[in-house]
C-alpha cells in the first residue's frame, strides 16, 4: 500500500487533472457560437497556449538552458511526425468527430496531454523537495489548467463535440499528472535531469500547434485585425494570471 506522503501527493495530482475540466463550464451556457466567435475563441485559445508555452521554457531554462532548447526541439519533430502519421489516415473517429475535424481534436488533445506530463513530473519533483513547496506548485498548476481546459473546449466544441464531452478530454488530457507525479516524488533524483526537456517538448509542441492549426482557423472565421488583437491580449492576460498565481 501506498504511505500517507505518497497518497497525498495522487490526491493533489489528481486534483490538478480534475480542474482542467472547469475550462468547459461556459459552454454550458452558450447554445451557439456565431463564425465571428468561433475566430475570436481560437484567437483566446492560441494566447493561452503560447502564454503557456513561454512559462513552460522559463521554467524549463530554471533547471537547464539547453536541455529545454533540446526539448523544443524534440517537441518540434514529434508534432511534425505526428502530424505526418494523421495525414495518412482519413477515417479517424473522436467522438462524432470525423475527417479534418477528428485529427484536429486528437492533435490538440495529444499536445495537451504531453504538456501535462511535464507538469506531472514538475509535481512530483516539488513535492520531493517540501511539502510546502509541493502544495504551492499544485495549487498553481491547478488553476492553470482551467485556462488550459478552456483552450482545449475552444477547439473542440465549435467543430462540434459537446460540452460535457470537451471537459471529460480537457480532463484525460491532464491525466498523466497524477500518474507522473508519484514516480517523479519517489525518484526525484532520476526524473529532475529529464524536467527541462519535458518541459520544453510541451512548448515546442504548443507553438507548432498554435501557428499550424489554431491561428489559420481562427482567421477563417474572423478579422485578421481581432484576431491579432484578442492573441495579444490573451497572452498578456494569461501571463499577469501566471505571475499573480506564483
Amino acid at each position: 500500500m501506498f504511505d500517507e506522503p505518497v497518497l497525498k501527493v495522487l490526491l493533489y495530482a489528481l486534483i490538478t487533472a480534475i480542474t482542467t475540466g472547469f475550462g468547459a463550464i461556459p459552454f454550458f451556457f452558450v447554445k451557439k457560437m456565431p463564425k465571428k466567435w468561433l475566430g475570436w475563441g481560437g484567437a483566446v485559445a492560441s494566447g493561452i497556449m503560447l502564454a503557456a508555452s513561454f512559462r513552460l521554457v522559463n521554467e524549463g531554462i530554471g533547471y537547464n538552458l539547453y536541455r529545454t532548447i533540446i526539448g523544443v526541439l524534440v517537441g518540434l519533430v514529434f508534432i511534425l511526425l505526428s502530424q505526418k502519421w494523421l495525414s495518412k489516415h482519413d477515417d479517424l473517429h473522436v467522438g462524432k468527430l470525423k475527417g479534418a475535424n477528428a485529427k484536429k481534436a486528437l492533435m490538440i488533445i495529444g499536445v495537451m496531454t504531453i504538456h501535462s506530463f511535464a507538469e506531472g513530473v514538475g509535481i512530483g519533483v516539488s513535492f520531493g523537495g517540501d511539502e510546502g513547496f509541493g502544495v504551492f506548485m499544485s495549487a498553481a498548476i491547478a488553476i492553470h489548467n482551467i485556462p488550459e481546459g478552456l483552450a482545449i473546449s475552444l477547439v473542440l466544441i465549435p467543430k462540434g463535440m459537446s460540452t460535457w464531452k470537451a471537459g471529460v478530454w480537457s480532463i484525460v488530457s491532464s491525466l498523466p499528472q497524477p500518474l507522473l507525479a508519484i514516480p517523479a516524488f519517489l525518484f526525484v533524483s532520476a526524473f529532475k535531469p529529464f524536467l527541462p526537456v519535458g518541459l520544453g517538448l510541451a512548448a515546442g509542441a504548443m507553438v507548432w500547434m498554435v501557428f499550424s492549426d489554431l491561428i489559420p482557423d481562427a482567421l477563417e472565421n474572423s478579422k485578421k485585425q481581432h484576431v491579432a488583437t484578442i492573441v495579444t491580449v490573451s497572452i498578456a492576460m494569461m501571463m499577469l494570471f501566471q505571475v499573480l498565481m506564483e
